[in-house]
């Protein structure tokens, strides 16, 4: 590149003075809060519609349809961060997401639940889309893998208030219990969107629209150095074709292709690429098994030997425990190890366990006189997998989701992903317990480990090593430099 990457020289001990991002640090965990609602939005309902089937006497099916929820995110989340900008398409998540929360509050009937349902889903899809992509654009190439994945802690966060919620408000009468647990999902949208709106713009995407004077000064407030500034500057408006030598405040952008024809109509080789690699790490991220294991976790817990509702619970409760530190691990991890390296042991560790698991609930299917054998396996590699997961294809999947595209097609293309993301979690959702019904729960995860083998396969052959590159660099490693 024509200009010096000072972020390099930090990483490799060049710099003659620590590096010390506190800007892109507060910016990137204010908006990783946004991934609350994804965590609280995932559980809450399956506290809630217990008391649901009761008091609207629904049958199962409907049930079950409820708990999975809706996929509804589409593309469109990626045309209107495209459209109105980074910040204010997080805004417009929560106003979504309170509109549904205060829809199902107020529910009498399924088609209202469902429709309110849908259209928290919506809030909940743009608001995980756009905090990644986002975070990308203002992080430096050196601590970006860290600050992106931050909204896989919060989502921890979201799901912890979720089981609060469930807890406490399991208390009131049936017909008030469940629309308080939904319902109360509108209070923290309300917070967040008002804490979103102190968060700058994402340069780049102000670069994009011919803001110069404005994507300066977010570049100079991100940046350790005014020298490091320069720097990022030059290579953005490189990468967005405007002259160097430019240096209005508002510059005309060309006109250009709509950006769905350059993802899906005429893309390039290496756009081609990209959309493969970030639509499959979505679908392989949930294929796998994370959302048999949130959802329907007691009721695995319970085929595995747990039978009282305490030990269920303690044992969910476990999970989570689990899942945070191994989260944080992951995140001291992504711009020290790499992202490629603990995919493969997360993907590797996953299948091993989902191995272990099914080996387990076979024991307990079939041999009647190791049962405390088969409990042990199926709590043990239950756990493992949980943290093998955390400390790779659960965060590093919203990490290179972010950062791979080019920046004009980066939402969009983002959008597709979270889109491929939700849709297979919806499936995995609504059929796992049919599928435990078809080939017992032990052949289910046999599967899970067969789809996750393919997964390993798919990074090791696909996803190359982004740590430490910036966005703008990211251009040679899929040939388009």
């Amino acid at each position: 590149m024509a200009h010096q990457n000072v972020e390099n020289n930090v990483v490799i001990g060049q710099s003659q003075q620590p590096a010390s991002y506190k800007y892109p640090l507060g910016s990137a965990i204010l908006a990783s809060m946004t991934s609350i609602l994804l965590g609280y939005y995932i559980i809450i309902m399956s506290g809630a519609a217990i008391f649901i089937k009761d008091d609207l006497k629904i049958p199962n099916v409907e049930a079950k349809i409820l708990v999975a929820g809706v996929a509804s995110v589409f593309p469109f989340a990626g045309l209107t961060a495209d459209w109105i900008g980074r910040r204010y398409t997080m805004v417009c998540a929560f106003a979504t997401f309170f509109s549904g929360a205060v829809l199902m509050g107020f529910a009498n009937s399924y088609f209202l639940l469902m429709f309110g349902r849908f259209i928290g889903g919506v809030g909940v899809c743009y608001a995980f889309m756009i905090a990644p992509v986002y975070i990308a654009e203002i992080s430096p190439a050196s601590c970006r893998g860290i600050l992106t994945s931050f909204p896989e802690v919060f989502i921890n966060v979201g799901i912890l208030l979720g089981y609060l919620s469930n807890y406490s408000f399991s208390k009131l009468p049936i017909h008030l219990g469940w629309r308080f647990m939904l319902g109360a999902g509108a209070i923290p949208s309300v917070i967040l969107a008002v804490c979103v709106l102190v968060l700058p713009e994402s340069p780049r995407w102000l670069l994009m629209r011919g803001r110069l004077g404005d994507a300066r000064q977010v570049f100079d407030k991100i940046s350790n150095s005014k020298a490091e500034a320069d720097s990022q500057f030059a290579d953005m408006k490189a990468a967005a074709e405007i002259p160097e030598n430019c240096t209005d405040d508002i510059f005309q952008v060309p006109r250009r292709a709509a950006v769905w024809k350059d993802l899906l109509l005429h893309p390039t080789p290496s756009v081609r690429r990209i959309l493969i690699s970030v639509v499959f790490i979505n679908i392989f991220q949930q294929s796998t098994g994370i959302p048999a294991i949130l959802i329907y976790g007691p009721k695995i817990f319970q085929k595995a030997g747990i039978n009282n509702d305490t030990g269920k619970q303690l044992a969910t409760v476990v999970i989570e425990f689990v899942k945070v530190p191994c989260t944080l691990v992951a995140t001291w991890g992504l711009d020290r190890i790499g992202r490629r390296l603990l995919l493969l042991v997360s993907v590797a560790g996953m299948i091993v366990s989902l191995v272990g698991l099914g080996v387990g609930l076979t024991i307990i299917d079939h041999l009647d006189q190791n049962q405390k054998l088969g409990t042990s396996l199926c709590t043990t590699t239950l756990v493992f997998y949980v943290a093998f997961y955390s400390i790779g294809m659960g965060p590093i999947t919203w990490v290179y989701s972010s950062e791979v595209f080019p920046s004009r097609l980066r939402a969009q293309g983002a959008s597709m992903g979270v889109f491929a993301n939700k849709l297979t979690s919806g499936i995995v959702s609504m059929t796992f317990i049919y599928l435990c019904n078809g080939i017992t729960m032990g052949g289910a995860f046999f599967l899970l480990a067969g789809i996750s083998s393919v997964a390993w396969v798919f990074i090791y052959m696909f996803l190359p090593e982004t740590k430490c590159k910036t966005l703008e660099e990211m251009r040679t490693l899929f040939g388009l430099g």
